[in-house]
């Protein structure tokens, strides 16, 4: 008899039946739907965590960075970890300068931007959504299109504007603004108020209540989720703000918690260590509330984009 070379020849009957079953199970296991789609959700998982570590690294060289000494920041090849963790470099960036004034003044300024980005633009959009008038659309159409002009092309006149107002070294220009509507957010609240029917107007009308009741008491409580989303988005914006204090502050009393980060930064050397841990301190709130209010940031992106 001819020898071969297939290795069947020298397995046991047992054996091949075992292997065909082994084969047999592994086909079924790749041709079972749900089996591929966790496959698919195990490879997509770690994807996006490869990718979140990556965009997360940043955060955690400001952190590092925070704990290490200035000898230590300066070191060639630089590392990930702190040899020896300062925490105590906190409450030295802390004292370096009177934060606790800066975050009364950042947080008043804060508090009245979100309360007046919330109230006009709510308040204008009710009115393009739901006020029939002569001539809404090419108004509105004029609103939208100043979302289009940089904000580099006001930045002079609005200067020379508040500056003959004697609204400089105070908090009028960071604040005022605000209290008169912004293209964005009433774009996005209009999309929302397109939402509620109509029908609903009209009976509140019927009874006698007037456009700014209906909107005090019917549109305002049915567009909390858009509310929320104006108001976070107002939040980050002011309490990141940074050339607007710049711009018009002077007096240090008066500072902002960026401005104050400035004290860091010298001519001839920056005391990174520092800066990296005030930096946190000031980032922190942000981070908190993005991870409280997730939902509302992508909730945003649903409505100006005319979802619901």
């Amino acid at each position: 008899m001819a020898k071969t070379d297939d290795r069947s020849d020298y397995l046991t009957g047992a054996e091949q039946e075992e292997s065909r079953s082994a084969l047999n199970t592994k086909l079924r296991y790749w041709e079972h739907r749900g089996n591929r789609n966790n496959m698919w959700r195990l490879f997509n998982f770690v994807l996006l965590a490869a990718g979140s570590l990556l965009i997360l690294s940043p955060l955690w060289w400001m952190f590092a960075t925070s704990l290490k000494t200035m000898g230590e920041v300066m070191s060639y090849p630089p590392s990930f970890f702190p040899e020896s963790w300062e925490w105590a470099n906190y409450i030295r960036a802390w004292q370096a300068a009177p934060f606790t004034t800066y975050t009364i003044n950042t947080i008043t300024i804060t508090t009245l931007v979100v309360i007046g980005s919330v109230l006009a633009n709510s308040f204008i959009a009710y009115g393009f959504a739901k006020i029939p008038f002569r001539g809404k659309g090419i108004w509105f159409a004029i609103v939208l299109s100043t979302m289009m002009i940089p904000g580099f092309v006001t930045l002079i006149p609005q200067y020379v504007l508040f500056a003959n107002l004697g609204w400089v070294n105070t908090y009028y220009p960071l604040i005022v603004p605000h209290f008169f509507g912004s293209a964005f957010y009433i774009f996005l609240l209009r999309q929302f108020y397109m939402t509620i029917p109509t029908e609903l107007i009209e009976a509140a009308k019927i009874e006698g209540a007037s456009h700014f009741y209906i909107w005090w008491k019917i549109g305002l409580p049915l567009t909390k989720p858009a509310l929320a989303t104006v108001a976070i988005f107002s939040f980050n914006g002011a309490w990141n703000d940074f050339l607007g204090p710049l711009l018009y502050l002077n007096d240090e009393n008066l500072y902002t918690l960026q401005l104050g980060l400035a004290v860091f930064k010298g001519q001839l050397s920056t005391q990174w260590n520092y800066l990296m841990a005030g930096s946190l301190l000031v980032l922190l709130p942000v981070i908190l509330l993005f991870f409280f209010f997730q939902k509302y940031f992508i909730q945003g992106i649903n409505l100006s984009s005319g979802g619901k």
